[in-house]
Order: structure tokens, then sequence, then C-alpha cells
């Protein structure tokens, strides 16, 4: 009862767009020898482009991420918690099905390579069932440094986002007019910790108490976005296309900061409009089973497109009108319930598995107190290679240039293990004691 069921809503509404868009410019094509591809619809028919405006919706993923975190790590913080706990706990959270997702789908790449499967196929598979990764680590590393983060927000508040996304401009200017390698990287954590920021300062009050800033957000923030891709260099997709530089995700540009902007004004302003709606149980129910299910969702929503695939394009049944077409776009509302339905079984049988990795996370997620030096180190060590890992399947898939990635699949496992190992806490020595603090912090 405690929960805020409009931060619940955004994700499931962030969640639900990303697999609705993922979805719908994914285009297939059966090759006369029988092959699949796929064309890139956003780089073939450019006007729908703009309609990454509507779905590109991760800035309210990270503003009720930083919602959620705020709140989470503000309570273990008062409960005697340690940053590593708390760390430790919500790593965890993340890691366990993204880690048994990828292990999954490794051994899938293992068996094809194996038996001989086309390299150029299993590369377009790999691509598929990592596309959605990038936002593991990002998230993952933002989650780490919640605690300063936080810090900084109870002592600076609004200046802290307002710093970052100082720095961030500075930093694509960087990219842009200079072309300096790597910097680009820093706005990954720059760009989508401001709006993880926002977060924080929505949760304490600091969006709402001056009842123009939300409209304020939300024009200004347009308003740049607008200057920005027609007087800027930037284009107006939010989601990369191949061969258009710069981009506006890869790194995550000023125009997608202004963006962000813009998509945490309005969010503010449809909060209460929305909150009233969510207090009917009906609308409730509805919304409540998209947010617990949001990892499985992300995860293994691409599954139902391979499935799809082999069912109705190896086989010649689906029928193949010009990418772009009317009666291609026609096609989608055919294609997206195929589809849902398909994911919906997926999520079904994945249940046990969910249950399954939940009685995991309560046997090895560490204690809020943890502190103990002779594992402490390898808590940050274990986060630092899943990070680097899952950033590996993020840029290259699952199977680059069709071959098992053999480096990253054992750095996923080392940091998945460091961080699973078993911890003698102080519960530990005294069964008796409750662990409520525990599933606080988590």
């Amino acid at each position: 009862m405690s929960r805020d069921r409009y931060v619940d809503f955004l994700r499931a509404w962030a969640i639900g767009l990303v697999v609705l868009g993922h979805w719908l410019i994914t285009a297939l094509v059966r090759e006369p020898g029988g092959e699949i591809r796929a064309p890139e619809l956003l780089a073939t028919v450019p006007w729908t482009q703009w309609l990454t405006l509507g779905f590109q919706i991760m800035p309210l993923f990270f503003l009720a991420g930083g919602h959620a975190a705020g709140g989470s790590w503000a309570r273990a913080r008062a409960a005697g918690g340690t940053a590593a706990g708390w760390v430790g706990g919500r790593a965890l959270r993340l890691l366990l099905p993204a880690a048994v997702y990828s292990g999954l789908v490794l051994s899938a790449v293992g068996i094809c390579s194996a038996v001989g499967v086309d390299p150029n196929t299993l590369e377009l598979v790999g691509w598929a069932m990592a596309m959605q990764f990038w936002f593991l680590p990002v998230y993952l590393l933002l989650s780490a440094l919640t605690p300063p983060l936080h810090a900084a927000h109870r002592r600076w508040g609004l200046l802290v986002p307002v710093a970052m996304g100082a720095v961030a401009l500075v930093t694509d200017t960087l990219v842009v007019a200079v072309h300096t390698p790597y910097v680009g990287l820093i706005d990954y954590v720059l760009v989508w910790g401001v709006t993880y920021q926002l977060g924080f300062c929505w949760r304490d009050g600091l969006l709402t108490e001056r009842r123009p800033l939300p409209a304020a957000l939300a024009a200004g923030g347009a308003l740049a976005f607008a200057a920005l891709i027609t007087l800027g260099p930037f284009p107006v997709s939010l989601i990369l296309v191949t061969g258009q530089t710069p981009s506006n995700t890869d790194p995550p540009s000023a125009a997608m900061l202004a963006w962000a902007v813009a998509q945490v004004g309005l969010c503010l302003l449809a909060a209460p409009a929305v909150r009233r709606l969510l207090e009917r149980e009906r609308v409730w129910r509805a919304v409540r089973p998209v947010g617990g299910a949001s990892m499985t969702l992300y995860l293994w929503h691409m599954l139902p497109v391979l499935i799809v695939a082999a069912a109705f394009y190896l086989t010649g049944l689906a029928p193949e009108p010009a990418l772009g077409s009317a009666a291609w776009w026609g096609l989608r509302l055919p294609w997206l319930l195929v589809l849902g339905v398909v994911l919906a079984g997926v999520v079904r049988a994945l249940r046990p598995l969910e249950r399954g990795l939940s009685l995991l996370y309560e046997r090895t997620c560490p204690d809020p107190d943890f502190s103990r030096s002779s594992h402490y180190w390898l808590l940050w060590l274990g986060l630092a290679a899943s990070v680097t890992a899952l950033t590996r399947f993020a840029t290259r898939g699952f199977a680059p240039d069709g071959r098992f990635p053999v480096l990253p699949a054992l750095g996923l496992l080392l940091g998945t293990t460091l961080l699973t190992a078993r911890r003698r806490t102080t519960a530990d020595r005294n069964p008796a004691e409750p662990k409520e603090a525990l599933r606080e912090a988590a």
C-alpha cells in the first residue's frame, strides 16, 4: 500500500512501449535462397524516424528508477545499512535474470555453432537477442553510484542534475565538433544519470513544489530538442540508425538530453490525472502484472520474433509486401497480435524460472549491513566484470561474426559467481534475527 502506483505505472508503460516499438520496426524478408534478413526500417523508410519520439521512452524508466532507488537507499541507510549491502542487493535483482537469460541464449549459440548454422544467420539472431542490453550496464552503474549521487542530492538538490547536464553538453561538444575518441562514453552515465537524479528530486518534492517547473521542463526540453535537430547537427531519430552521424543514442547526445527533460516535464504534468485513474482497482489490476513482469518482458520480448520468423517466414507462409508500403503497414496489426500471444505464452512458461530466481535472490543477497572486508572487494569486482560483459553483448551481440563470445561469456559467469557467492553474515550467525531490513533495502 505504500508503493507509488504512478511510479509502477511509468515502469510498465515504458516497458510496454519498448516492446511495441521493437516489434513495430522489426522487418523480416525471406531471400530466394531461404535465408532471412532484417532490413533496417528507420534507414529504409526515413520518415519513420519521427516515430521514435514516441517510442524512445527510456528516460521515464530511469526517472522511475531514480525515484524508487532514492526511497530504497534512504530507508536502508536509516536502518543502518551499508552502501555495499544495498548495491549488492540491487545489482542481484537486475543481474540474476539477465545472467540466466544470457546463459540460455549462449547455450543455444554454442549448439548452433557446433552443428554448423550459417554464421551470418547466427550473428543476426545473436544481435536480435541482445539489442536491448545497452540498458543493463548503464543501469547497473547508476545503481552502484546511487549512494554518492543521493548524498550529493541531499546536499545540493536540483543543482546536481543541472551540473551533470552541463558536463554532458561539454562532452557532447567534444564528440561532435572535435571527434574526441572514447569521451562520449561518459555521456551514457551523465545523460541517463540526469533523469535518474531527477527521480531523487521528484521523490523529495523538488520538482513539484514550484508549479511552473514541470511545464518549464516540458516546454524548454521540447524547444531545445527542436532547435538542435533543425539548427544543429543532430538527427530526429532517437534510436540508432546505421550510418547516421552524429547519433542521438551512441553516445546519448544533447538532443537526447533535451528530449529526456521534456519527457520528465510531461510525466510530472500528467501525474495527477493518471494517479486518479490508477486509484480504480480495475485499472490497477491491469497495470500491476506488467510492472511485476517488467524484467521478463524486457529480456525475452525478441524471442517471439524468432519463433514467428521460423513458423511463418522460413516456411514461406508470411506475405511479404514492399517494406513501408500501405500493405506492409496493414499487416503490422496481425504481426503485433501474433507476437503478443507468443510473448504471453513465453512469460507463462517462465514463471517457474522466476520463482527459482526469487529463491536464489533471497539466499544470496547480502545483508544491508554487509561490510566484511574479505568479501567487500569481491562484490565490486563481480559488478565490474558483469558490467564489462554486458557492455560487450550490447555492442556486439551474442554471436559476433557468427562465433561464440568466449571472453564475455566467461566475464559474465565470473561476475555472477562473485555477486552470488554465499556470505556468512550477521543473520547467518544468528538465524533468529529477522531479515525485514534486507527485503526493505532490496
